[in-house]
């Protein structure tokens, strides 16, 4: 049941929060340039006409980043000095003005769903969740989540639910409570939710999120919950380069049981719960498109169980060759 949901996806992208330079020969990790590479797939696909870009945004000023970090850390990644390299990304001006928008796009894509709830909004971004408030690290530069919340909670007093199904634990909402004690109401103790298992397969961790939405679902229909992002991480795949517990079917039944769970909450909330979706880890040097697509089913079954949508998902997922 759509829920007066748009049919379309309101994806906020612009190839200026990609990074070109030097991430694909130098870099392990392909985060800064996962959104192009995935944009593109999709706009040569037959999903295309899920999302709705829009590109018109500005970007995160000096400032913004002030709210999660240290001024010497950030001018640190601006100037490139001092500990700039510790999110393990080469470093470059490309890299810098990326970021400004990366962060950026997350910020808007919350602020215009809480706003606009019968639009389910996109983030094509990453490389947020291990970042320090005086560092970055795990491919991370600056706590994403924790400016946009943090200005969101200032501009609107939201809280916000973050189910972060990377394959690791996203620390930097946690260190970031010390940094800056709005990011108690901003997000408030138990609302930064990363599901784990242990068993190969994946079973338990769909089992572990399934009481993860449950314990939210209450607090949402008791009106305490102002938005939910979802954040599935492409790494808690089974074949993934880091290796992950779940296969191709319980990782897709996250976004399931996820989705219906968006809509049981908007039924009887009457009215839309504001749902934001992005991207998080994932990592396979043997096949990156294998990522990609693995991003691109989640994103099909919100678009279908959520905006009442019907396309066919037919991506084969490769398993890694042994």
């Amino acid at each position: 049941m759509k829920h007066n949901r748009e049919s379309k996806i309101l994806t906020f992208y612009t190839e200026k929060q990609v990074c070109f330079d030097s991430i694909k020969e130098k870099s392990y990790s392909q985060s800064p340039l996962k959104p192009y590479l995935l944009m593109e797939r999709i706009k040569a696909s037959k999903y295309k006409d899920m999302l709705e870009i829009k590109s018109d945004f500005e970007p995160f000023v000096f400032e913004d980043f002030l709210i999660a970090h240290t001024e010497r850390y950030v001018r640190n990644v601006f100037e490139g000095k001092g500990n700039y390299n510790s999110n393990g990304i080469p470093w470059s001006k490309n890299l810098v003005e990326s970021l400004t928008y990366t962060n950026s796009a997350l910020y808007n894509a919350i602020k215009h769903a809480y706003l606009n709830p019968q639009q389910v909004t996109f983030a094509p971004v990453s490389g947020m969740h291990h970042a320090h408030p005086d560092s970055g690290s795990g491919f991370c530069t600056f706590s994403g989540q924790v400016i946009a919340s943090v200005k969101m909670y200032n501009e609107f007093k939201t809280r916000g639910v973050y189910f972060d199904l990377d394959g690791h634990f996203g620390n930097s909402i946690e260190d970031a409570r010390s940094f800056n004690k709005d990011v108690d109401f901003a997000i408030p103790d138990g609302y930064n939710v990363n599901p784990h298992g242990y068993k190969a397969g994946g079973a338990d961790y769909v089992d572990f999120f399934a009481e993860e939405l449950s314990r939210i679902g209450q607090d949402a229909i008791q009106g305490k919950v102002d938005y939910v992002v979802f954040c599935h991480g492409a790494d808690s795949h089974i074949d993934d380069d880091l290796h992950g517990y779940c296969n191709t079917e319980n990782w897709l039944k996250c976004a399931t049981i996820f989705a219906e769970w968006v809509n049981e909450v908007s039924a009887k909330l009457k009215k839309p719960m504001p749902v934001i979706l992005t991207l998080f880890g994932g990592y396979r040097r043997d096949n990156y498109n294998a990522v990609l697509d693995l991003h691109t089913k989640s994103i099909i079954q919100i678009s279908n169980i959520v905006c009442g949508n019907s396309f066919v998902d037919d991506l084969k997922i490769p398993k890694r060759p042994h």
